[in-house]
């Protein structure tokens, strides 16, 4: 016999109604609860609250819903108010009842203005800690990358910096004016004038965008370092940083850092060599071999230098000599004689200038050598093809999965607490993926993760130049020992 179901008022009134037994026992919220603490804002923030007035929502709880913001990817603040009574595991992670008053959505957005960034540094700081103590950090190598975040902002809100000023002032300062340098970023925002007008790409649009800049240990995925800025900053300028953040957070200092041909950049090559930092890193210039007007000429690796003489000879076997110091560049200027170089038989094939050809070498060629013969190694190689799967995957998630390539407010201050929170919801993921071992067994978590991900073994960098040094004999066939 089929039964019907009636409404019954009455069951709308439940007492004694356990919250706990509604969540399954295997949520990802019961092992966020488990691994996290959030108690440790009440001495961060502490400071920032009087003695007297209306008691505030308390800090854990305000953390605790900056977490679900993102790691539910919910669309705004007033959406994740109106959805948390219908949550039960929500109530329950945050320590509410059913019955219990939803805050006003205002709270989140008055704490972020009181707490500042330093507090969601803290709590990024925080997340790393507990991934290294459970084994979850190598902290030996480092993948650096950026990333542009559309900002708050449509294209409508951009102006011209430069009409708007010249259109205040009288015709007569107007043409004086004219002779005045052009501003570097002329183009600025109304909406949000943190951001800058950035267009990435052959043939892509102009957006109002900033970059996440971040570092990535290839362990388990594990974000160790992350830097917003306006997108127009030169990503290559920030490795350094990106380094000590890394050795900040971790307390390891990186043995070799990886990144994409942005980065190849002298100045970088010669900062890693200072720091005892192996450049994996494809080279710049390299990449430029053979482009726009250096298309069918000689490279610069074909002219031999004499460090006896202090010469260059040049494929028509003719020496050039130095001729200049260029201050800026720190690198000395190398050219033959004009009258030689113009009689040249090979003249069309070295040079597209009406002058001689000239060579450049910078005052620290022989470390910038060195570093280069580094980033061709059979090691560098593989961390370079790795990349894309490890930093541009980090990436990819947070897009995907945490609303990344949108700010969802204004500002270089808000943009960074955004980025911040996103890093270290991506890091809690990756912490409950591996579970929390309890004491004594992080070691081995940390062996597992390692071999599930094939680390890089602890493998000193002169072995595996002999090694690969090895493995390219037999692929050329070559006797290892010859007689």
């Amino acid at each position: 016999m089929m039964k019907k179901h009636t409404h019954n008022e009455a069951d709308l009134f439940i007492y004694n109604f356990n919250l706990d037994k509604r969540v399954p026992s295997d949520h990802p919220l019961r092992t966020v609860l488990k691994a996290v603490d959030f108690d440790f804002i009440y001495d961060e923030v502490a400071h920032l609250y009087g003695t007297t007035g209306n008691p505030s929502v308390p800090p854990a709880i305000i953390l605790k819903l900056m977490f679900l913001l993102f790691y539910y990817d919910v669309p705004s603040e007033r959406e994740l108010m109106r959805l948390l009574p219908l949550r039960l595991e929500w109530l329950w992670f945050l320590g509410y009842g059913i019955d219990s008053p939803v805050p006003d959505h205002s709270v989140l957005s008055k704490a972020r203005a009181r707490w500042g960034e330093e507090a969601f540094k803290k709590f990024f700081s925080h997340i790393i800690t507990q991934c290294a103590r459970s084994g979850l950090i190598g902290g030996e190598t480092v993948f650096a990358d950026s990333s542009l975040v559309r900002a708050n902002a449509s294209k409508a809100s951009i102006i011209d910096r430069r009409l708007e000023k010249y259109a205040q002032k009288k015709y007569r300062m107007f043409e004086r004016r004219l002779d005045e340098p052009i501003e570097e970023k002329p183009l600025v925002s109304t909406t949000d004038p943190d951001a800058s007008v950035t267009k990435k790409g052959n043939g892509a649009q102009s957006q109002v965008c900033y970059a996440e800049h971040r570092a990535v240990d290839p362990k388990a995925g594990i974000i160790t370092a992350t830097l917003t800025t306006p997108g127009s900053v030169n990503e290559a300028h920030l490795l350094t940083e990106l380094l000590d953040e890394h050795h900040t957070y971790t307390g390891c200092k990186a043995e070799a850092a990886v990144a994409d041909s942005k980065y190849g950049t002298t100045e970088n090559f010669l900062t890693l060599h200072d720091r005892g930092v192996r450049a994996h890193l494809p080279n710049l210039s390299e990449l430029q071999k053979g482009s726009n007007r250096r298309k069918g000429i000689f490279d610069i690796s074909e002219f031999i230098y004499d460090e006896a003489s202090d010469t260059y000879t040049c494929p028509a076997g003719k020496q050039l000599h130095r001729k200049k110091h260029k201050r800026k560049r720190k690198a000395d200027e190398y050219s033959a004689r004009k009258k030689v170089c113009a009689a040249c038989a090979l003249r069309d094939q070295c040079t597209r200038s009406s002058g001689p050809r000239t060579i450049k070498r910078h005052h620290r060629q022989r470390e910038l050598d060195q570093m280069l013969r580094i980033s061709h190694s059979a090691w560098a190689k593989r961390d370079i093809r790795r990349r894309k799967h490890i930093i541009e995957g980090s990436f990819a998630d947070a897009a995907n999965n945490h609303g990344f390539k949108r700010s969802r407010w204004r500002g270089l201050a808000r943009a960074t607490i955004q980025n911040l929170l996103i890093a270290t919801v991506q890091n809690i993921r990756k912490l409950i993926k591996y579970g929390v071992p309890p004491a004594g067994e992080a070691q081995e978590v940390g062996e597992h993760v390692r071999k599930e991900h094939s680390i890089d073994p602890a493998m000193p960098y002169q072995i595996t130049r002999v090694i690969s040094f090895c493995i390219h004999l037999l692929w050329r066939r070559q006797p290892l020992f010859l007689n």
